[in-house]
């Protein structure tokens, strides 16, 4: 008989799934579902067995994944413990247990397994840091401490750090550890390009040096990880049989190491012997539990959209949502296709371009909404006139209450972000850049402007302490110091204290050279301003003193932005008189913040915009070569184009209400005009959901009838007040060139750009004489040209303003006329002032056209 009083372990007790406990807690009512749609509800209600979440842009993912947590938190299917909620960054995680929080209250502050990657990574790591060979309180080196360390590396190996810099090796080791590769399993053909084959006995002294500084570094967070799993599967077991539930978000953004490591936790129970999993050359096979019975996985809901894996340049691996049915065998595919968030027409044009790809899953996005405004696809000259057209968008929707914090500006390249900051400047209109500084803010741009503020003018003390070891030079903070004594001492700027004490002994040999050669090349730099345009200036400077270079060897991820940017920043020079000029109207940019609350324009990359929303979009820039971008297709082929037009369909889905497309027929690239063809996304638009439309900011590349239309054919006001750095230069020349003969050119049209340029308003002579001289320098007569090139048109222009403006010519016309408009069609005369016209277009509505541009019907 058994004794009544003797203690026994009774397990645990939970409801029963469907049980008589469970449905009358369901009865109960549970406020958090209501709201969701059919597809949303079984995401959240499906709890057993593996299960992933295939949500497209704006249909409520987040929802769905807090939702899902605060289910299984209510039906108490697991402690708060017992949950593993993984996402990417620390804002996505905060807002996860926020939003959990408000559905089941205070339980939330229970779950320690909800947060990053990293985060968890480093948690598990400290509790048994012992059995990877570190002790708990281990350091988790940044990126400064990481690089400082292989550069101690590189040198006590003998490797010449100028030839193989330290951060080229670091971006090896991120690749290596982001892909869960230890130094015995790094390839040895990628290690041997680094230091003459010396790639991987660094990874190994690098690893093994770590544990001496008892230090990790990022990577090493989910790298050990996975080894003490393989190497100890007791603890592998202890946290499988820990976590109930495993839930994942943006799944599409794994890379390899943690695609590893999420597939060892989600086995219901491991292995006796110890797991090596699979080898990162061959594709990953599905989980088996080999000699085990229970080969089946536990309950792992991921979420994610494989149409928005857009980082692969970073390690993310778009194949691992793609064989989550291979991996986790009979996975439930639930997805989720009605959007909140965009109009119907957007919807249908970013779905009918991202179906072009072969490497997806396959869903389509619809919404419940109207229509809206089609997708607009609109043509510029160049990239100055795209910027002008965006500019009177952004003031147009002001004018009718637009908020400036609904409206964004996508970029390929952050080097677009010049054209329309300058503009915006000029425009008065306030602007931010997300995810980056400003184009004048980057450091690689501070530094080539500081070199040109020091050429400019030797006594800016600033500028010399800045860029005087940049590149390295051995010029240290002692050589500084020593720099800024003598200056004090003889009330001299710094340049001249080192004219000084480079004809000293103060210094060592090799600085003293170093400190001559920087004075001599600034003497030298000076001396060049009178005879060398400004821009082609910038370029010698920044190629002789090594700062070109520096970036050219840096094979880092973003030094090839660097240098786009570099050479954005001397092409944007060719607009100023002189160096002077372009100084100021840097300081005039650089001045116009309107603060973090105001309402102002966002500017950002398309990378940085994911997961966020906004009312208007403009997408400029969409050429081959840009988006695509031909760095992408040349290192990847169609793996590249595949996550280029992914790119272009997250672009598209940030918009709710207006998707603004635009393309340029030609780019200034060193100095020459670069033909640019529509990017192929453009063409794969569907046309019923896509309205092509003439650029209101100046020539707009191809007209409606085929031809090249003319930015000058409307005259929407007559003169401009602006005032910019450059501005009397611009008068001066747009006189000079528009009173030279041979600077007249007419192409058998009368709105012949050379002749009578358009001012709109806030426009400026600078901008307007300058693309005049541009068009001359870049375009032949097109074909429908029947006239000789050569032929003499008065000029319209004086001191920069229409003669229209105070001329006293009599127009022939008279109000009520009928008369017709290459460009915008019949209309009535509504008003006559002298030889200006405003006509009620039939189609077009209200311009302000010249006379001699219109014929009588």
């Amino acid at each position: 008989m058994t004794d009544p009083h003797q203690r026994t372990d009774a397990p645990p007790h939970r409801p029963a799934p469907g049980g008589i406990a469970a449905r009358a807690r369901a009865a109960g009512g549970a406020p958090y579902l209501h709201g969701l749609n059919p597809e949303q509800r079984e995401a959240v209600e499906t709890l057993d067995g593996p299960v992933l979440v295939l949500a497209g842009a704006g249909t409520g993912k987040t929802r769905v994944l807090t939702t899902r947590i605060a289910h299984i938190l209510s039906l108490g299917r697991a402690r708060p413990s017992e949950v593993l909620a993984v996402t990417f960054t620390n804002k996505a995680a905060r807002e996860m247990k926020g939003r959990v929080g408000q559905m089941v209250g205070q339980i939330v502050e229970g779950m320690p397994w909800l947060g990053t990657f990293h985060s968890i990574g480093a948690r598990i790591l400290r509790h048994h840091a012992e059995l990877v060979g570190l002790r708990p309180d281990f350091t988790i080196l940044d990126t400064d401490d990481q690089i400082r360390l292989i550069k101690q590396l590189i040198e006590a190996d003998n490797i010449d750090e100028k030839r193989w810099p330290a951060r080229v090796f670091a971006a090896m080791l991120d690749g290596w550890k982001n892909r869960g590769l230890t130094p015995a399993q790094a390839p040895a053909g990628e290690a041997a390009s680094f230091a003459n084959g010396r790639g991987l006995n660094l990874y190994k002294a690098y690893q093994e040096r770590l544990k001496v500084l008892n230090a990790a570094d990022f990577g090493d967070l989910l790298l050990e990880n996975i080894r003490l799993f393989r190497e100890h599967p007791e603890v592998l077991r202890g946290y499988q049989a820990r976590f109930k539930f495993i839930l994942v978000d943006e799944y599409q953004d794994t890379n390899v190491a943690q695609y590893l490591w999420l597939r060892l936790l989600a086995q219901r129970s491991a292995p006796a012997r110890s797991l090596t999993g699979p080898e990162v050359s061959s594709p990953p096979q599905p989980l088996t539990d080999v000699g085990t019975p229970d080969v089946s996985t536990k309950n792992i809901c991921c979420v994610g959209d494989d149409d928005q894996s857009i980082y692969g340049w970073r390690g993310a691996e778009v194949d691992n949502i793609l064989r989550f049915e291979h991996d986790f065998p009979g996975a439930r595919i639930i997805r989720l296709e009605r959007n909140y968030r965009s109009t119907g027409h957007i919807l249908a044009a970013a779905a009918h371009l991202i179906a072009h790809n072969e490497g997806r899953l396959g869903k389509t996005l619809h919404t419940e909404d109207e229509d809206g405004e089609k997708v607009t696809v609109t043509s510029a000259w160049d990239s100055e006139e795209e910027a002008r057209a965006v500019g009177e968008d952004i003031e147009q929707l002001q004018r009718q209450g637009h908020s400036l914090n609904e409206i964004a500006i996508l970029v390929r390249a952050s080097f677009q972000m010049r054209e329309f900051e300058d503009r915006f400047v000029t425009l008065g209109l306030p602007y931010r850049v997300i995810g980056g500084p400003r184009f004048y803010e980057r450091a690689e741009i501070r530094d080539a402007l500081a070199y040109l503020r020091l050429v400019h003018q030797p006594a800016d003390d600033l500028a010399f302490e800045r860029i005087v070891n940049v590149p390295k030079r051995g010029l240290g903070d002692a050589t500084v110091k020593l720099l800024h004594d003598r200056a004090r001492a003889a009330g001299v700027p710094l340049l001249e204290a080192a004219r000084a004490v480079a004809g000293t002994e103060e210094l060592k040999p090799k600085p003293r050279a170093a400190l001559r050669d920087v004075v001599a090349s600034f003497d030298r730099w000076r001396g060049q301003r009178d005879s060398v345009e400004h821009n082609k200036l910038a370029e010698i400077v920044l190629d002789e003193s090594g700062y070109t270079d520096m970036w050219q060897k840096e094979r880092s991820a973003d030094a090839a932005g660097r240098l786009e940017n570099l050479k954005e920043l001397v092409r944007s020079m060719e607009e100023f008189e002189n160096l002077q000029g372009f100084l100021e109207h840097v300081a005039l940019v650089m001045d116009a913040d309107g603060g973090a609350d105001a309402d102002a324009v966002s500017i950002m990359t398309l990378h940085s915009a994911k997961g966020l929303e906004f009312d208007t979009v403009f997408l400029p820039g969409w050429e081959e070569g840009l988006l695509p971008h031909q760095r992408s297709l040349d290192d990847q082929g169609r793996a590249g184009l595949e996550e280029e037009r992914r790119l272009a369909h997250v672009g598209l889905t940030r918009a709710r209400r207006r998707a603004k497309i635009s393309f340029v027929a030609n780019r200034r690239i060193h100095g020459s005009w670069s033909s640019s063809l529509p990017s192929r996304f453009i063409d794969e638009l569907p046309e019923a959901n896509v309205e092509v439309t003439e650029s209101q900011g100046g020539f707009g590349g191809f007209s409606a009838y085929g031809n090249y239309g003319s930015r000058f054919d409307t005259m929407e006001t007559f003169g401009s007040s602006y005032r910019t750095p450059g501005w009397q230069r611009a008068q001066r020349r747009g006189r000079r060139e528009f009173e030279d003969e041979s600077q007249d050119v007419d192409y058998g049209e009368p709105s012949s750009p050379f002749a009578t340029p358009r001012y709109e308003e806030g426009d400026d002579a600078e901008a307007s004489a300058l693309r005049a001289r541009r068009i001359a320098e870049a375009s032949a007569p097109p074909a429908w040209s029947n006239r000789s090139a050569r032929t003499h048109v008065a000029p319209a222009t004086i001191e920069g303003e229409l003669v229209a403006k105070s001329t006293g010519t009599v127009s022939p016309y008279l109000v009520g006329d009928r008369v017709f408009h290459l460009k915008f069609g019949n209309g009535n005369v509504t008003h006559v002032e002298g030889n200006k016209l405003i006509i009620q277009f039939d189609k077009a509505g209200e311009k302000r056209i010249l006379d001699r541009f219109v014929e009588r019907v």
